[in-house]
């Protein structure tokens, strides 16, 4: 033991060697055997086709990939959908493959383009601490108050239904004020929800940006009643989904009565929901030339398209433009 305790220093020195080897390996196996890229970085996160790469390898089935984009113009991302349909693992998702971009890896996509984050914040699972005596909610609290305290604009920030452990009033004005405090620090942020009326920041703000899970709907036959397929797909918008939690409790034994009740309570609170939900036609008109202008930015700092390619993304960008405003156009040249 003596000997051995001399030459303690060579032995951290070949665990060090050792392990840089190992690492250098599976970088070499994971972009050689498996349908890997690159990443590139630039000051915009842009993923095509990216997958899970943990499921990928142990899933039975193959994951369902999905596209990531955030930017300057729209660096606050919300998420719905109904249970089960994919949402936290894709917020997963999109950190481990920075994680992994930002060691060195290649990673699962067709493209991915990564800002460097300086840190990585998640808000993720609804446990109660015993140790400390704390709540889910307070735990909630205690997490979400430390992202706040340390992230700044280079961070990704990642965070799965925050204010379930309150009732559901407390809970969006949480969610709401926790929002526009992240809309402000410039982080590249993910906010999965289930509260519908986050997705009405994107009539209010121009860099907020609203997605969903799609889920098929058909009608079963054999048991009389609708049946939700999980496509496991991102699409853009607010989910089309109505009182999907209702869905699923009518797949349980739970009493048909209980379920009608629920139903028609959760129709009257939507009829009045309806009335405040009318987009103000300045503020869509506003945030179309804020569009404009960032992705114009962008193409000016990143483009890489020759002329002429480059001459029929702007021409895109002016169509695009001009739909969203209800404009028409009656230039015919091109400059």
């Amino acid at each position: 033991m003596k000997d051995i305790r001399q030459h303690v220093g060579c032995l951290y020195k070949l665990s060090e060697a050792v392990s840089m080897i190992d690492m250098l390996v599976s970088f070499a196996h994971a972009c050689t055997l498996s349908s890997y890229v690159r990443p590139i970085f630039t000051d915009t996160l842009a993923i095509k086709q990216g997958r899970h790469p943990i499921l990928e390898k142990i899933g039975l089935n193959a994951p369902v990939p999905n596209n990531t984009y955030a930017a300057e113009d729209n660096n606050f991302i919300v998420i719905t959908g109904p249970n089960m349909s994919g949402k936290s693992t894709y917020l997963r998702q999109v950190a481990l493959l920075q994680i992994m971009a930002q060691t060195g890896s290649f990673v699962p996509a067709q493209y991915a383009s990564f800002r460097s984050a300086d840190h990585i914040f998640s808000r993720i699972g609804s446990d109660d601490d015993i140790e400390t005596n704390s709540s889910t909610f307070m735990v909630e609290m205690k997490e979400i108050n430390y992202i706040i305290q340390n992230a700044s604009e280079n961070s990704l920030i990642i965070i799965d239904e925050l204010g379930r452990g309150t009732s559901a009033d407390e809970g969006v004005g949480i969610c709401y004020a926790i929002s526009e405090y992240l809309l402000n620090c410039k982080a590249f942020t993910l906010f999965v929800t289930h509260f519908m009326e986050l997705t009405n920041m994107a009539y209010l703000y121009p860099n907020v940006e609203n997605y969903f899970f799609e889920v098929q709907r058909t009608f079963s036959v054999e048991g009389n009643c609708e049946k939700m397929t999980y496509t496991h797909t991102l699409a853009k918008g607010r989910t089309r989904e109505k009182h999907y939690g209702l869905k699923l409790a009518e797949l349980s034994t739970m009493p048909r009565r209980v379920i009608e009740g629920a139903n028609n309570l959760a129709k009257l609170l939507e009829q009045q929901e309806e009335k405040n939900k009318s987009e103000d036609k300045a503020s869509q008109y506003l945030r179309s030339i804020f569009k404009l202008g960032s992705r114009l930015i962008q193409t000016a700092k990143n483009s890489r398209l020759d002329q002429q390619s480059l001459r029929g993304f702007l021409k895109t960008l002016r169509q695009q433009y001009l739909r969203e405003t209800g404009s028409t156009d009656t230039s015919t040249t091109e400059e």
